[in-house]
């Protein structure tokens, strides 16, 4: 089996989305910060008449912050029934995986909520962290992403 994938970089480290999962890749517009959300919601952004809500990736999973590059885009995720705009440094690729490059997360890292990883893909010397992008926000940010007032 073939798994069609996006990569791209969060300061030095590459992962990658099921392109199924993805809406599209836009460049990053004005951002609207919002009072008393969590650290990692951006805020949100009119992406062609709708709202949506930014994630900030580096924050989300905890990653030194290295500020805006030129080359950061925002990756529109359909999760469930809502769009919401991952913020990522740069989109890189999109691969074509087979199953004998893609090993299962391994057991006990990640904490109590390693489902977000759907694996680890090995590419030449590489290793690009494979998201799954209904999991990457608990069932709780989720809920609270829908209470946002825009």
């Amino acid at each position: 089996m073939e798994l069609k994938v996006v990569s791209f970089a969060l300061a030095n480290e590459k992962f990658a989305l099921d392109i199924m999962n993805i809406d599209s890749i836009v460049e990053v517009g004005k951002i609207v910060r919002l009072p008393e959300s969590a650290d990692y919601v951006e805020g949100v952004m009119n992406l062609r008449g709708n709202v949506i809500p930014i994630i900030n990736m580096k924050k989300k999973f905890s990653m030194p912050e290295t500020g805006r590059s030129g080359s950061a885009k925002i990756i529109v995720v359909n999760m469930k029934d809502k769009k919401v705009g991952l913020l990522v440094d740069q989109v890189h690729e999109v691969l074509t995986l087979t199953d004998e490059q893609i090993e299962p997360p391994p057991t006990g890292l990640g904490g109590t909520r390693a489902n977000f990883i759907l694996g680890i893909a090995k590419i030449n010397e590489e290793l690009l962290i494979i998201l799954n992008a209904e999991e990457i926000l608990s069932k709780e940010e989720k809920i609270a992403l829908q209470s946002l007032k825009v």
